[in-house]
């Protein structure tokens, strides 16, 4: 492995106020930056140790989250928000801290439907003469998967809610449902689409980077009154995995490498090729790596910053979907739960860029563009658009 520069934080009065941070993560490509920040080191740089534990299901992080059983956790976007506002769950304020990666995602279909797996149009035209309901997973419903799969329909004049009907999966568990008939298809991140489509059991319809390009994947999530308590302990640990995400980005051989460690029990538990092709199976753009369906995660901390209109997306389409029944105050919110404050501290102490505003600007497989500028509207828009298309 080609291992970060040595050395250590030298911390005064902003030593981390604990020495230990219990962080849960999923079995997924993308929980990369957080096991590579401790197998490598970093955490004890900058003057932690992570505790590391391996969950089996977004609920059940949830809870254990909310219990203070975990202090942070790589966690799905939609979800923490969700719980932020209240939905399906107790509120209970959240904070985002990063952004650990983008894009790596999969929208996986049976090979059943293979001739209409890459013509959203043409299923639609199937599901409505056949007059049948497509059965389709989802790992947990506020969160991103949920949200993409049912982007990618309506986007194809699919109605998710009326056409389809919606299970949720843990992600390891996507690839054997699919083969063993319990389901249409599924959004899960990466290895279980690759595991299917390697299996002969699916069909890779969409990457979710052709759904909204660079889109927000897993964050680095805890409670704000964890974040609040301790701010100097959340500053180190954004720092250790900063510099893994630099790490990651940076060459090849590292990815490689990850997805050798990755394959542990410990970790994954999935194949090292398996793993090398999520990580690692396309080419470098920019002098920045960038692994199967794009994967990234960091781009000189472009992918890591933790961008406020990317929370203000997710409210929008819990708003579109019915999960909100009123309209929030989306700046506001995003504000409260994104910890920029935070996060620009870390960046100065891990020596990564800052971009120079807070919102960006995407254009997303509808065409439709979000910047975060007026996103009551965007909510309605989108609405209305699923209406007329149905």
């Amino acid at each position: 492995m080609n291992l970060p520069d040595g050395g250590a934080w030298a911390a005064g009065s902003d030593k981390p106020e604990i020495d230990t941070i219990r962080i849960g993560f999923m079995p997924l490509a993308d929980c990369a930056p957080v096991v590579m920040a401790s197998v490598l080191g970093l955490d004890e740089k900058h003057g932690l140790k992570f505790q590391l534990s391996r969950e089996l299901s977004w609920t059940g992080m949830r809870e254990r989250l909310l219990g203070g059983e975990l202090d942070a956790a790589h966690v799905l976007y939609g979800l923490l928000y969700g719980v932020h506002l209240g939905i399906g769950s107790r509120q209970q304020p959240m904070a985002v801290l990063m952004n650990l990666n983008q894009n790596g995602q999969n929208i996986t279909l049976s090979r059943r439907l293979a001739a209409f797996a890459h013509d959203p149009a043409l299923l639609e035209r199937l599901l409505h003469e056949e007059r049948r309901r497509l059965t389709l997973a989802h790992t947990f419903p506020t969160g991103n998967h949920a949200m993409f799969l049912y982007y990618w329909l309506a986007a194809a004049g699919i109605d998710p809610v009326a056409d389809c009907r919606m299970v949720t999966v843990p992600p390891g568990q996507m690839a054997s449902s699919l083969a063993a008939g319990h389901m249409d298809g599924f959004c899960a991140g990466e290895p279980w689409g690759q595991r299917a489509l390697r299996e002969g059991t699916g069909i890779l319809a969409a990457s979710s980077e052709r759904i909204w390009p660079n889109h927000p994947g897993k964050v680095l999530g805890t409670r704000a009154g964890f974040a609040d308590t301790h701010p100097h302990a959340c500053r180190a640990m954004v720092a250790a995995l900063l510099e893994a995400a630099r790490w990651l980005d940076a060459a090849r051989a590292n990815r490689e490498a990850a997805a050798e460690v990755l394959a542990s029990p410990a970790y994954v538990n999935a194949g090292r090729e398996l793993l090398a092709y999520c990580l690692a199976g396309r080419h470098a753009e920019g002098g920045h790596w960038r692994g199967h369906n794009g994967l990234r995660f960091f781009a000189d901390g472009e992918a890591s910053f933790p961008w406020l209109s990317d929370g203000m997306w997710f409210m929008t389409q819990h708003r579109r979907w019915g999960l909100l029944t009123s309209d929030p105050d989306y700046a506001a919110v995003a504000r409260a739960v994104n910890r920029i404050d935070l996060y620009r501290a870390a960046a100065a102490q891990s020596g990564t860029p800052l971009p120079p505003g807070e919102m960006r600007s995407s254009t997303l497989i509808d065409g439709t563009v979000w910047d975060g500028s007026d996103p009551s509207a965007y909510a309605a828009a989108g609405a209305a658009r699923a209406r007329q298309a149905l």
